[in-house]
């Protein structure tokens, strides 16, 4: 399942950094603006302690993890979407991601220089806000003009099309982002996606700080809070500094010390990864055995037929049953023989909706 985040932000505000210490990719990071011109992509697992613990019980000769892809996107100016600095390919960027990870600078340096000249991480949101509501409202005007002459023609379909881009054109005429029109049926959430607007993406706003700032955030931070508060969007605290550090720290117990020092649980690449996971409206779900262990990734709400699938086609279309444990019945049991001596293994059909950390096993036939 190949689904991408876009790190996107002003320029100078630590996306490249983020970048190098999230993904496998390695890209430029300085202190001048457009030091990003061609999009980097890299893939980067994402952490679970689950699949740890079930390669410490099984002993699997492999242990895979899940992935989430990272992109990190040139950074954006004002009038980007007229194509001011490089705005249309910035644009045409985001437009491929699925989701968005929006930086913002909330810290104080003079030796890092600042687009518009001094640090104001709301103005910089607004700033990126605007030109993609700008570039969504072009967008929603020249569809709902079409729409509307097929609707008056008696297209059905046209007609609930319409409606749905009037709304959103109200929204972005009112400078409000597209995700803030609730959307009131499943059908359509399916015509929303076919837009591919730029403002309906899910976003994570990340604020990058000083180290002092990295545990509990400072004004910048709380500013951005009440921004944002409105929105449908999360919020993560991370220094980018603090992370390259932690990156360069090749024994796990000096990272562990170093996080400690810095008041701090586990890093903030961890959660930025796991953020950018959910934020993709993603789940997991796993095989656990002798040969392997691996983590799978679905989306929230597949059913076992699709989970299925994942893992190969055939298992879809041939899909009889699916035996399912629970992650916390299978770390209390330890085997899948203890577990279905204690009567703990479900088996589930066609209908059954997968939950994050079953552990399945699939019976098909082609």
């Amino acid at each position: 399942m190949s689904l991408k985040c876009g790190i996107v932000g002003l320029p100078n505000v630590g996306k490249s950094t983020l970048f190098n210490c999230v993904s496998s990719g390695k890209a430029q990071s300085a202190n001048f603006p457009f030091c990003t011109i061609e999009p980097n992509l890299g893939s980067t697992n994402v952490p679970d302690r689950r699949l740890e613990v079930l390669t410490e019980i099984c002993h699997p000769q492999r242990t895979i993890p899940a992935t989430v892809d990272i992109v990190d996107i040139a950074g954006l100016v004002k009038g980007a979407s007229r194509g001011e600095g490089l705005g249309n390919q910035f644009l045409a960027n985001i437009r491929e991601c699925d989701a968005i990870l929006h930086v913002l600078r909330c810290f104080d340096d003079g030796n890092v220089v600042h687009v518009d000249g001094s640090v104001d991480p709301v103005r910089d949101k607004e700033v990126v806000d605007t030109e993609l509501q700008i570039k969504d409202l072009e967008t929603v005007q020249a569809r709902l003009g079409k729409c509307i002459k097929a609707a008056q023609a008696g297209d059905k379909e046209s007609r609930k099309l319409a409606d749905l881009l009037t709304r959103y054109k109200e929204a972005l005429e009112q400078g409000k982002s597209c995700r803030s029109v609730k959307l009131l049926n499943e059908e359509e959430e399916h015509l929303a996606h076919d837009l591919f607007l730029l403002t309906n993406k899910p976003v994570l706003y990340v604020c990058n700080v000083d180290d002092a700032s990295a545990a509990a955030g400072n004004a910048y931070v709380d500013a951005v809070k009440e921004a944002v508060k409105d929105e449908d969007a999360g919020i993560l605290i991370i220094s980018a500094r603090t992370e390259s550090e932690i990156a360069e720290m090749e024994e796990y117990e000096d990272r562990k010390m170093f996080l400690e020092e810095m008041g701090l649980e586990e890093s903030g690449v961890v959660r930025l990864v796991q953020g950018a996971y959910k934020l993709l409206g993603l789940r997991t779900f796993f095989t656990a055995g002798a040969d392997e262990c691996r983590a799978w990734t679905i989306h929230a709400g597949d059913k076992a037929p699709k989970a299925a699938g994942v893992i190969h086609t055939d298992f879809e279309k041939g899909f009889i049953r699916a035996e399912v444990i629970k992650y916390d019945d299978f770390v209390a049991y330890r085997t899948e023989a203890a577990v279905r001596a204690a009567g703990k293994m479900g088996v589930e059909g066609k209908d059954y909706v997968v939950q994050d950390g079953d552990i399945m096993h699939f019976l098909f036939n082609v």
